[in-house]
C-alpha cells in the first residue's frame, strides 16, 4: 500500500529541493536533497548500508520543517469548546470544507426544504448567525473555501444555497472544483484556521457525523495549514460565480 505522504516544507527558496515530507500514518520523516558524492566524505559516514544514499540538507530545513515532538499526542476537544473558538478569535477564521456530505445538514428542516423545493427559508437570527454577524461587524474576517465535485452532490448544492445566507452575515465564501484541489495537492482534511496560529481539524466518523475536533498549535503544522489556505483561496472562485455557471449549464 502506498504511503500517505504530506509535504511539510522546503528550505530551498521554493525550488523544491531539498524538502521534508511526513508519513501521515506512521509519522516517519522523508528527506530528499542533493546526494553526498565525494568518496572521501562518504568514507566518514558510519552505518551507511548498501542501498542507502546520504543527502545534504541545510540545518534550517530540519529545524523548521521536521516534527518537533515524536510523542506529541492529539489534543481532542469537544464540540462545546470548539464552538467557543468562534467567540475568542481575534482577526480571522478560515475554513476548508472538503467532504461530499455532512450528516448533520441532512437532519435539518432547511435541508428538507431544499431537497423538496430547491428553496430554503433561512433563519438569519439563530445563535450562530448572531455570533458571526457580530464578529464581522467588529471587522473580523470569516472565510471559507468549499470543495465541489462535478457534478456537485446534493449536500454541496445545499451549502451553495446556504452561502447566500452566510454572505449576508459578512462571510466570504468561495468554491473550488475537486479536480483543481487535487491538482493543487490540497489534503482531504476539513479544518478551521484561527488567527493563523491555531488549527481545528474536524474529525468525522464513517457515516459523516462530526465526532470531535483536534486542536493544533505546533508551528510547523500551522505553517502547513496556512500554505493550504493561501493556495485554496487563490484558486477558488466566489460562490456567486459558481452558482451562475451551474445555472447556465442546466
Amino acid at each position: 500500500m502506498a504511503r500517505q505522504l504530506r509535504f511539510n516544507g522546503t528550505g530551498s527558496g521554493g525550488t523544491g529541493c531539498p524538502s521534508v515530507h511526513e508519513d501521515a500514518q506512521s509519522g516517519e520523516v522523508i528527506v530528499h536533497g542533493p546526494p553526498l558524492t565525494e568518496a572521501s566524505d562518504i568514507a566518514q559516514l558510519r552505518h551507511l548500508s548498501e542501498g542507502e544514499v546520504a543527502v545534504v540538507v541545510p540545518r534550517e530545513l530540519l529545524v523548521d520543517w521536521t516534527p518537533k515532538d515524536m510523542t506529541r499526542r492529539a489534543r481532542i476537544i469537544g464540540l462545546d469548546e470548539f464552538d467557543g473558538l468562534f467567540r475568542t478569535f481575534s482577526h480571522s477564521a478560515w475554513r476548508l470544507e472538503t467532504r461530499r456530505r455532512y450528516a448533520s445538514d441532512e437532519t435539518t428542516e432547511t435541508y428538507r426544504q431544499f431537497v423538496e423545493t430547491s428553496q430554503v427559508e433561512w433563519d438569519e437570527n439563530d445563535p450562530y448567525c448572531e455570533l458571526i454577524r457580530s464578529q464581522t461587524v467588529a471587522g473580523k474576517r470569516v472565510e471559507r473555501v468549499r470543495i465541489v465535485d462535478q457534478p456537485p452532490t446534493t449536500g454541496q448544492l445545499y451549502l451553495l444555497n446556504n452561502a447566500k445566507r452566510n454572505s449576508r452575515l459578512g462571510e466570504d465564501i468561495r468554491n473550488l472544483w475537486r479536480a483543481d484541489a487535487e491538482q493543487l495537492q490540497l489534503p482531504p482534511e476539513d479544518f478551521w484556521l484561527f488567527d493563523s496560529r491555531l488549527a481545528a481539524r474536524l474529525r468525522f466518523d464513517d457515516d459523516d457525523h462530526l465526532v470531535d475536533v483536534e486542536l493544533i498549535t505546533e508551528p510547523a503544522e500551522i505553517v502547513r495549514y496556512s500554505v493550504i489556505r493561501d493556495a485554496a483561496w487563490h484558486h477558488a472562485v466566489p460562490h456567486e460565480e459558481l452558482s451562475a455557471k451551474l445555472s447556465g449549464s442546466e
